[in-house]
């Protein structure tokens, strides 16, 4: 069995102190200042010989003490970086500087951070302060940060079980993966990817429209044991993909769970959401937020092209899915390229107002696992503008006549898209200027969305850089409490923005229970109801339902006018799947369709092999397929 560490250490003079696993990466700590400062490239030599992310930091011994280099960073931080944190990880010597204009640390081509490692040895990583004020993302920072040596004991455990039987030539073997759900049917998304030696989880979400079981994924079945769980991987925050996770800790998996930053945080915020509605629907929550600490603590966080090892046997990279803030495809490089499957979960293959388009490019691909949400041979969405254009119209004609219009909203991705497009609707006098009130965790999702925008497309990104940040205007009031809902639910014509936007739990229902009655108000769904939700019911034209308010039953008449906006969805229309699945490069030689209604999924593949001579596969929940 081959032992990296020692391997790469015999490369070196006798400088290295210690040798420990980050995850995948390789960090070594020397107690010599004169290495650590000028090695001649060495450690550049063993990244190109190994083909491993190698790091060299000083041992903590030579560190400076935080006192002396909290002093020294201010003294070398301008003032109008606005500095907002420091924060010290000394068992791994890093230092975390926060502040709101992060490239004024930086300096000009890393100047300041060389000064401040030279003159400290501490190795600075730097973070953007939200502009607005996140406290999901400022207790998540203190969570990582707080207990050192449980985050570098986990980080380093990770790392033995990927280099355990650690071999640099080619590996073989069989490849299967299994639907544990989002096979035929949107929600309670979970594949097992399975080789010979590694179990590996993409997402494990819940079905928020459903009932009882049928909830959550198979996760009963007899293959599947957390005890033999060796990863797993999230593609995006929203629950039908994030929102069994936390259960998943609860019942004893203390393995790593890779994802991107912005998605850490947002299934963190969404998954303390998930437990808050729950108890205000008087029901016991799956999980509490003890387990969403400890799915925060188990994180391993990469950016989109960033190369990492999960398993002996499989590496993997993300890709921007375009979908939701920090939304991501995943390349899974399998066996050293015995075989290369792609995970697209969901996307968006066109640029929207907040995200940049899904990407097509891949190193080498075998098989595709492709959403079908709106596969169907009916699902041709309109254009971006025909559909702001329509969503503007409906508000203003409820407005004219004096009435509240409701617009349920995913929080994540969807709400944020909404806000970007009544903003400029207001400031182009497209439509009256009435308050837009923002209610449930959106704001809180706003935050995030400050924090991470080198995750958005580059239109906002370069407005939160310039300080005019689109998330901040005037024309948006936060509703904060219930009483401010009252006084919303009491008030003159407005627009408002609240979660869930299936009507499922959250903010959106009680408003719906106010203004359904007054045939003056008006219902825009804007996103995508599923199956079972009242949020469907409603849209297909129920005149009644009932609904459950604190454990009580309450009959709803529906009298307010409901439209539906389709070409406003996150997710990728029939033709850009179409495109997407056509457009990849490489092209795929097989495509597995899941996410998706049975007859869409169905829909796709038949056109898919019709059009492009891809072989299609439509698998139910609980089949396995081969790949290898």
């Amino acid at each position: 069995m081959a032992d990296i560490l020692k391997d790469i250490q015999k490369e070196l003079p006798k400088v290295i102190s210690s040798a420990n696993f980050e995850g995948a990466n390789i960090v070594l700590y020397t107690d010599e200042i004169d290495f650590l400062v000028n090695n001649d490239g060495k450690i550049r030599e063993l990244v190109g010989k190994f083909k491993k992310r190698i790091e060299l930091r000083a041992d903590p011994k030579l560190l400076k003490t935080e006192e002396e280099t909290d002093k020294i960073i201010r003294e070398i931080v301008p003032e109008e970086s606005e500095l907002t944190s420091i924060l010290f990880d000394p068992q791994r010597s890093i230092v975390v500087i926060e502040a709101k204009r992060p490239g004024l640390v930086i300096g000009k081509s890393g100047g300041l951070l060389k000064e401040i490692k030279e003159q400290t040895l501490w190795i600075p990583q730097i973070q953007r302060s939200p502009a607005i004020q996140s406290k999901i993302t400022e207790n998540i920072r203190n969570v990582l940060y707080q207990n050192n040596n449980a985050r570098k004991r986990f980080l380093n455990s990770v790392g033995k079980k990927i280099y355990k039987e650690w071999n640099p030539e080619k590996m073989e073997g069989w490849i299967r993966v299994t639907m544990l759900g989002g096979g035929r049917q949107v929600g309670r998304s979970c594949i097992l990817l399975q080789t010979q030696t590694t179990k590996v989880l993409m997402d494990c979400g819940i079905n928020p429209a459903a009932k009882g079981k049928d909830r959550f994924p198979y996760l009963d079945i007899s293959e599947f044991k957390i005890s033999e769980l060796d990863a797993i991987i999230l593609s995006h925050a929203h629950l039908d993909h994030s929102g069994l996770i936390p259960y998943l800790f609860k019942m004893g998996y203390r393995g790593p769970i890779y994802m991107t930053a912005p998605t850490r945080d947002l299934a963190a915020l969404l998954a303390l959401d998930f437990i808050g509605v729950a108890y205000k629907q008087a029901a016991a929550p799956l999980f509490s937020s003890v387990d969403v600490k400890e799915m925060v603590k188990h994180t391993i966080c990469l950016d989109y092209n960033e190369v990492t090892d999960i398993a002996p046997d499989i590496r993997i990279t993300f890709y921007n899915a375009g979908h939701a803030l920090g939304s991501a495809e995943t390349h899974i490089n399998i066996g050293n390229g015995a075989h290369n499957l792609v995970y697209s979960a969901d996307i968006k293959y066109l640029r929207t107002r907040l995200l940049e388009k899904a990407n097509s490019h891949f190193p080498r691909v075998e098989t595709m696992i492709l959403e079908a949400t709106y596969g169907g041979k009916n699902n041709i969405l309109p254009s971006r503008r025909e559909s702001e254009e329509a969503l503007i119209k409906e508000i203003k004609v409820a407005i004219d006549r004096g009435g509240k219009v409701l617009i349920p909203e995913l929080g994540l991705g969807r709400a944020q898209e909404t806000m970007l497009i009544l903003d400029e609707a207001m400031k182009n006098n497209l439509m009256p200027k009435v308050p837009i009130y923002i209610d449930g965790m959106i704001w809180d999702i706003n935050g995030i969305h400050t924090a991470y925008p080198d995750f958005l497309n580059s239109q906002v990104r370069r407005d939160i850089f310039q300080d005019k940040n689109p998330f901040v205007s005037d024309i948006f009031k936060r509703v904060g409490s219930p009483g401010e809902r009252k006084e919303v639910i009491e008030g003159s014509p407005c627009i408002v923005l609240a979660t869930s936007g299936m009507l499922v739990g959250g903010a959106s229902v009680e408003y719906f229970r106010h203004f359904a009655i007054n045939p003056e108000n008006k219902l825009c769904f804007v996103c995508y109801q599923g199956a079972g939700s009242l949020g469907k019911q409603v849209q297909d034209g129920a005149k009644i339902v009932k609904m459950n308010i604190e454990g009580k039953e309450e009959i709803i008449h529906v009298n307010f006018d409901v439209t539906t906006i389709d070409g406003l969805s996150a997710h990728a229309g029939r033709n850009e799947l179409l495109n997407f699945a056509n457009q990849s490069q490489p092209r795929a030689s097989k495509i597995i369709l899941n996410h998706g209604e049975q007859s869409r999924c169905l829909d796709l593949a038949s056109s898919i092999y019709k059009l492009h001579h891809i072989e299609t596969n439509v698998p139910k929940n609980m089949e396995t397929i081969r790949l290898k």
